[in-house]
């Protein structure tokens, strides 16, 4: 929980040697009640069971091995043998005027995210990519690691080659279209693609050509990116998002290596011609009917699909950007491919098992009927119309408010709220898109945490600056301030989990000790060291809750 933390698991684990001659594992755990102190270890427990000794004997035993006096009060033992810790006020005092940093890992990890696709607008599809991302990548490079974020453009494959080929037969031009315009021209190929065979063939001849570097072809499809690259950094400005032009790495740029991909698996004997496509069957990779499932690394039609240029992604990101980890931020339905994908690039040996390579799974945004979200008349939610609507609830909130920039602050109350909810919960499982939850002042949402930072904000500027917390007597005070000193371990953990929601939890916790320390404990109300030390407290909060949400991309508001 704090740089107090491994200190006192050490002393307790060589009091286990010099007690029993062995240096066990405290497992040291953050107390689950008040009256059980700071820490608790269930150390004893499992020295008893092991030497069939009494646990309470062991744990008198422990406690008389153990030296802790100048860190904590005199330990005691609860229930079966609990051995419970209670840090000295002095001692929490020093871990929040003394807070832990990181030093440079020297490690570098890539992270894939976002992922949107060129040609479409960005819908509600791509939030949870984007969000998660950002997040993780604030925290890791938080933590020591140089980060370097891919943003996998969707840029390449077969509705290319439909959308060209549907403009040819319409005698129009990529050039007249903008995005919408271009959605619009993807809807109609797809339509004709699957309704007449010999587009269809057309079209894959297309790609085929698009793929061999045919400038009329590029010149068509290069448009289409630009248009789409442009009005995907509006809506990553709209929301916040860190991403920029130059992180854009779509699945073209690894267009050439394609054929070098096919050729080494061909030579290391690991892929097998099916139907005209060469493919890889991976052992223990089966269907539901027992068949062996392949990656297809090269189609029949000669094109390549998206598994070589994962492949090759991967190459690149170990060979030319040197990844000592590699994380994908993708929707869960993904989880087969990459790890088909992840294990057949440690089998060609571009993988090294050295290189964790992680896939951040995530799950669904449901509407309010619980099933994918979808618009009235069943399309996807355009993401900046999204993002509009959560702006304006906010703003409306923000109405006869006084002394606040109403619209600087409901664009951060809004996005805020948006991006708290979809981290707050673990990734791993869907959530409900509800705007009226979402930017509620109350319970677990960005803008109750938000208000909590202005509020500190608010009560500073009344008081003179401290920075020193001298004496914490009182229990919210001291509650508070335990909070405070595990900050670093818990954005340690979310660095090492790639669980967010953790950090979420963690800001909350914050928030509501803050909540019950304004109650029990008056700051510009009191005086002399007293006063001067909670408004250290204070000061030492604020800092803990802006940083806690700048690392999960959400503003924090001076005043709202």
């Amino acid at each position: 929980m704090s740089a107090v933390l491994p200190v006192l698991a050490t002393r307790l684990s060589a009091a286990a040697e010099a007690a029993f001659g062995t240096p066990y594992d405290p497992e040291l755990r953050a107390a689950t009640k008040p009256e059980f102190g700071h820490y608790q270890s269930n150390l004893a427990l499992r020295i008893g069971n092991a030497l069939k000794q009494s646990p309470r004997e062991v744990a008198a035993r422990l406690i008389e091995n153990l030296q802790v006096d100048d860190l904590c009060e005199k330990p005691s033992i609860a229930g079966p043998g609990f051995i419970n810790l209670t840090l000295l006020p002095s001692t929490l005092a020093k871990a929040v005027n003394e807070p832990e940093s990181f030093t440079r890992k020297g490690q570098r990890v890539v992270v894939d995210y976002s992922q949107p696709n060129v040609a479409k607008q960005m819908h509600v599809g791509h939030l949870r990519s984007t969000v998660i991302g950002d997040a993780l990548c604030n925290v890791l490079t938080y933590v020591g690691y140089d980060v370097i974020r891919q943003n996998h453009v969707g840029d390449w494959g077969t509705q290319y080659g439909m959308m060209i080929e549907q403009l040819l037969e319409e005698d129009g031009t990529a050039e007249s279209l903008d995005l919408e315009g271009l959605q619009h021209l993807y809807e109609r190929s797809r339509k004709h693609f699957d309704a007449d065979g010999t587009f269809a063939d057309k079209a894959r001849l297309r790609v085929v050509e698009l793929q061999s570097g045919d400038p009329e072809t590029l010149a068509s499809w290069q448009h289409m990116v630009d248009v789409s690259l442009d009005d995907f950094e509006k809506v990553y400005a709209l929301l916040g998002s860190n991403l920029a032009r130059q992180d854009v790495v779509g699945e073209s740029a690894y267009n050439d290596d394609l054929p070098q991909i096919v050729a080494e698996l061909n030579h290391q004997g690991l892929l097998t011609e099916s139907d005209g496509a060469m493919c890889a069957f991976l052992p223990g990779f089966l269907g539901r009917d027992g068949s062996p499932l392949p990656v297809i690394v090269r189609k029949s039609d000669g094109g390549f699909g998206y598994s070589a240029t994962d492949l090759a992604a991967i190459r690149h990101r170990i060979t030319t950007l040197h990844a000592d980890r590699i994380v994908y931020v993708v929707d869960h339905r993904q989880a087969l491919h990459f790890d088909m994908i992840f294990t057949l690039a440690r089998t060609a040996g571009w993988l090294p098992e050295a290189v964790p390579a992680e896939h951040v799974e995530f799950g669904t945004v449901l509407g309010p009927n619980g099933k994918p979200f979808k618009t009235r008349a069943g399309g996807t939610v355009k993401l900046v119309e999204l993002l509009d609507s959560a702006v304006a609830r906010a703003d409306s909130l923000l109405e006869g408010r006084d002394g606040v920039d109403r619209t600087a602050t409901a664009r951060a109350v809004g996005i805020g709220a948006v991006k708290y909810a979809d981290l707050s919960s673990d990734r791993g499982n869907d959530y409900v898109f509800d705007l009226d939850r979402m930017v509620a002042m109350t319970g677990n949402t960005g803008p109750y945490l938000q208000y909590a930072h202005a509020r500190l904000t608010r009560l500073l500027s009344k008081a003179e600056a401290s920075t020193e917390v001298a004496e914490l007597k009182d229990p919210a005070e001291q509650r508070l301030a335990l909070l405070l000193t595990g900050f670093a371990a818990t954005v340690a953990q979310v660095a090492e989990t790639l669980q967010p929601h953790r950090l979420c939890t963690y800001l909350y916790d914050v928030a509501s000790a803050l909540s019950t320390f304004y109650e029990q404990c008056p700051v510009l109300g009191s005086e002399g060291t007293t006063r001067a030390s909670r408004i250290a407290l204070c000061t030492a909060t604020r800092t803990v809750l802006q940083d806690g949400l700048g690392l999960l991309g959400i503003e924090a508001p001076d005043a709202m």
